[in-house]
């Protein structure tokens, strides 16, 4: 079935195509970033912003493995700019760049940017880590690292933060998870960060399921499913501790 999608440029997207708005056909459904991959091609300056750049889908922010519909709306657009807040969330599948993080948030006016990175450990539960399987509610993972932006800005002031975590198969040394924060003063920012690392742990539905030579569990599960097998116990599905 043939796609019509609407493209709005904005900023340097809009300067680099010399149009602020466009109709794009296809024969088939498309992702977000199969249509920019077309514009990268046909204009190579912006393959320099592919790291930075943001996706709308209907004016609501989306990701680039997003699937385009027929009549959607899209935009891509760079973080904003100025004082105000920036925000990036994203579950993805591919190996995870702190630079990327920490690009979504950096501005003029913070002077503390704060970036932590969770990383596979090769010993957990006194055996040797094979390798760490991470399984997400991706929507719901992405709108639950965005309550937990809106709960650092409320609690402690800071409106400037990327969470971005992995998914799938990672070995030991690989990072599962980014989460960067700018402030204007490092005190609010390391309270920012460590606010966002704690909560993610307890509220975003990501699973890790652990490799070992011996066989595999997931973590958070083990204990809870042997008590619910007494009829007691409540079983929380949330683990993340890399």
């Amino acid at each position: 079935m043939p796609v019509s999608i609407q493209l709005r440029h904005f900023a340097f997207v809009r300067e680099t195509l010399g149009r602020s708005e466009e109709t794009r056909s296809y024969a088939k459904n498309v992702s977000a970033e199969q249509v920019f991959a077309e514009l990268v091609e046909q204009f190579p300056k912006l393959g320099g912003f592919r790291r930075s750049i943001l996706v709308m889908v209907n004016q609501e922010y989306a990701t680039l493995e997003t699937e385009l519909q027929d009549g959607d709306e899209v935009a891509f657009i760079p973080p904003v700019s100025g004082g105000g807040r920036a925000h990036l969330f994203r579950i993805t599948s591919d190996p995870i760049d702190p630079r990327e993080a920490e690009d979504a948030v950096r501005n003029p006016s913070c002077g503390a940017v704060i970036t932590f990175t969770g990383e596979v450990r090769e010993m957990a539960r006194g055996q040797n880590v094979t390798a760490l399987d991470y399984e997400a509610y991706s929507q719901a993972a992405e709108s639950m690292m965005a309550r937990i932006a809106d709960e650092i800005e409320t609690e402690i002031g800071v409106d400037r933060i990327a969470i971005i975590h992995r998914t799938g198969l990672l070995m030991p040394g690989d990072a599962s998870v980014v989460i960067a924060v700018a402030s204007p003063h490092r005190d609010e920012a390391f309270r920012a960060a460590r606010h966002a690392i704690e909560r993610l742990k307890q509220i975003v539905p990501i699973w890790k399921k652990e490799h070992y030579a011996g066989g595999a569990v997931w973590i958070g599960s083990e204990a809870d499913y042997q008590r619910d097998l007494h009829g007691s116990g409540e079983q929380d599905p949330v683990s993340h501790d890399s």
